[in-house]
């Protein structure tokens, strides 16, 4: 019997998490796993709750009661909690224990930030012994020894994107993304078409720095219908796991140029661009370099990103990898629990 396994997160707005999720459930279901989406709080409308009700999945949220979980679990045997994000990895995880179920919890990278954000991430890390460590991409495994790798995926689109011009960057307007060191790129390279999508604290700092040379559009719930036009995706992050915005580019022939971070020196081999993190003369030569392209090596490498994607992150690969995995956490649990009672 395939076990039920509630994905646990606190999630007010898209982003690289919500993206993976809607992208990761309906596959598990597909794949024969009873994946259920368990959200601590409900913020309001949500574009992730909307696209997994409308592939079926179920949803339900804890209302912010954390101390609502470890009951909701022991009524529900069978179950693994499978937490993203740090906020519901430490409560999930203790949760978990308490009720006695497996708990999985996917790090999916990111800064540490400070304040709340950095106490938060602290305490996820001291505490993510008490379930099994999923990591994204083989730069993690240094971090967190003990880690499972299973690569992020995606569902394929049918064809690739049409050869696009514009400049993007596709991501939360946060320090680790980077939008900064975009906005001066743009600033630096006059000539190309710059676009931003996303939304978040250094937004109006990205503004002022493009000075009127990126097209600011703010976060979109869904980015499928812009990616056509897009001929290249920056990502000047200075942390990463393994972006889902890089493989949904890629997956449509759009290559990536990007700070050599997390996942993204394997991801990009052969087939994107990369500078050593920080170096933004470098990335603005990466652009060029694209920008100069000839048409037929600039079609090879558009075909090099398909194919990379399609080879090594196909969303069954990663709901095949994960069911595997519940099934082994599933039954050392089993195997764990103390015998009934002789009659």
């Amino acid at each position: 019997m395939s076990p039920r396994v509630l994905h646990y997160v606190d999630s007010s707005r898209p982003g690289g998490i919500e993206t993976h999720l809607v992208q990761l459930l309906p596959a598990l279901r597909r794949a024969g796993i009873g994946a259920e989406l368990l959200l601590h709080r409900r913020y309001g409308p949500h574009p992730m709750v909307e696209a997994l009700a409308a592939a079926g999945v179920p949803v339900r949220h804890l209302g912010g009661r954390a101390r609502a979980l470890p009951g909701l679990l022991r009524a529900r045997p069978g179950t693994v909690l499978h937490t993203h994000g740090y906020k519901a990895g430490l409560l999930g995880r203790l949760a978990a224990r308490l009720a006695g179920v497996p708990a999985v919890s996917t790090m999916h990278s990111g800064a540490s930030g400070g304040g709340r954000v950095g106490l938060w991430t602290a305490l996820d890390r001291a505490t993510a012994g008490l379930g099994t460590e999923v990591v994204v991409s083989p730069a993690q495994c240094a971090r967190h020894p003990r880690a499972v790798l299973v690569p992020n995926g995606i569902a394929l689109p049918a064809a690739m994107a049409p050869p696009g011009r514009r400049v993007a960057f596709v991501g939360r307007m946060a320090e680790e993304k980077g939008p900064l060191a975009f906005a001066r790129l743009a600033r630096a390279l006059p000539a190309q078409d710059f676009v931003a999508f996303g939304d978040g604290p250094l937004l109006e700092a990205a503004r002022a720095e493009a000075g009127g040379c990126v097209a600011f559009r703010g976060g979109v719930p869904d980015m499928a219908g812009h990616w056509p036009g897009i001929g290249l995706l920056v990502m000047p992050s200075v942390f990463e796991g393994l972006p889902m915005a890089a493989l949904e580019a890629m997956a449509r022939g759009i290559p990536v140029a990007a700070y050599a971070v997390g996942g993204l020196p394997g991801l990009l081999a052969d087939c994107g661009f990369l500078a050593l993190p920080g170096d933004e003369a470098a990335l603005a030569r990466a652009v060029a370099d694209w920008a100069e392209e000839a048409p037929q090596a600039r079609a090879l490498r558009r075909q090099r990103c398909r194919d990379r994607v399609t080879e090594r992150h196909d969303i069954a690969m990663t709901a095949a990898a994960l069911a595997a995995l519940y099934d082994r956490v599933t039954g050392a649990a089993a195997d764990a629990a103390p015998a009934p009672d002789a009659a």
